[in-house]
């Protein structure tokens, strides 16, 4: 979602102004304010979301659609049971988005042009680099330790009493491994989100300015562009997301692999089975770029005023 820093009025200054490495570091520190900020806002829906693909096809499902798993939760465990599993993404945003927002600053410096701008094939490949960064580095493990958490208090009896508590147990029964589950999937999910959100993102930036990059944007404008490009990622790649949800849940011992988890989907559940859980990762989504390019560029903003060579 680094995209928004591409040509804004504010980082085309930005690139001039530092270098490839300061802008880094930038990315790095600006990223993870950014993506804890979102978190804090859009979990909710990131939580129902999860529980929906969980929720195998069977003759007797435990939710109806996403409104009654809202009110089952929160019947079961309080408002914020929605929030179960928050800890983990907030322990990761830092370094989540911090290697996204870095690796793309980084890339972007080995491959912009004296503008500060990139072609389209170089926005693709730079958002692919950065989403396979943060895969790597922070995102999997992140997300297989939320969806063990989620999935637990599904259980009868619960084994995990919190965070630090469910990490350790996962590590002695399934070793350093059991955090990385999925890692496949995960790679692919966000590689590929982030490759169709910068290319999206700055076509229509492209698009709006006329060629004209010190044109300024909006931010309203801005976080409707991020939510356009929100919705063709979900689109895109949420059968990738339904595995990998399925690869890191607390069955995911039932399938060989990656590729065995999707055929036994589609064998089992049908092409739909796919595009579970559709409904409320769209809207955490789209809402998530949307504030995550907003926020990044205000915070890129504002610190232009103070954070000088």
């Amino acid at each position: 979602m680094a995209g928004t820093a591409a040509t804004a009025p504010g980082q085309l200054s930005l690139w001039k102004k530092y270098g490839p490495a300061e802008n880094t570091v930038r990315g790095i520190s600006i990223g993870g304010l950014t993506g804890a900020i979102e978190i804090l806002i859009t979990f909710p829906t990131e939580y129902v979301k999860t529980q929906l693909q969980l929720d195998e096809r069977s003759a007797q499902p435990k939710y109806k659609g996403p409104i009654d798993c809202v009110k089952q939760t929160v019947r079961s465990h309080g408002f914020f049971g929605l929030y179960r599993g928050l800890s983990v993404l907030l322990y990761g945003s830092i370094p989540k988005s911090g290697a996204r927002f870095g690796t793309f600053e980084y890339l972007k410096g080995k491959a912009a042009d004296e503008r500060g701008s990139l072609t389209p094939v170089m926005r693709l490949l730079c958002g692919l680099g950065a989403g396979v960064s943060e895969a790597i580095l922070a995102v999997t493990p992140m997300e297989t330790i939320k969806v063990k958490l989620i999935h637990d208090q599904t259980l009868e009896k619960p084994r995990y009493r919190g965070f630090f508590h469910g990490v350790t147990t996962i590590i002695k029964t399934d070793g350093f491994k059991g955090i990385y589950q999925g890692v496949t999937a995960t790679i692919m999910k966000q590689g590929s989100n982030q490759a169709i959100r910068f290319f999206v993102m700055e076509t229509l930036k492209d698009w709006y300015r006329g060629g004209d990059n010190t044109k300024p944007i909006a931010k309203p404008l801005v976080g409707l562009m991020g939510a356009i490009a929100g919705a063709a990622s979900v689109y895109g790649n949420t059968p990738i997301d339904v595995v990998k949800t399925r690869m890191q849940g607390l069955e995911r011992k039932k399938y060989k692999n990656t590729m065995d988890c999707a055929l036994q989907i589609w064998k089992k559940e049908g092409f739909f089975a796919f595009y579970k859980g559709t409904v409320p990762r769209l809207s955490r989504v789209c809402l998530d770029v949307a504030i995550t390019f907003m926020i990044y560029d205000s915070i890129i903003e504002a610190l232009n005023k103070y954070w000088r060579k």
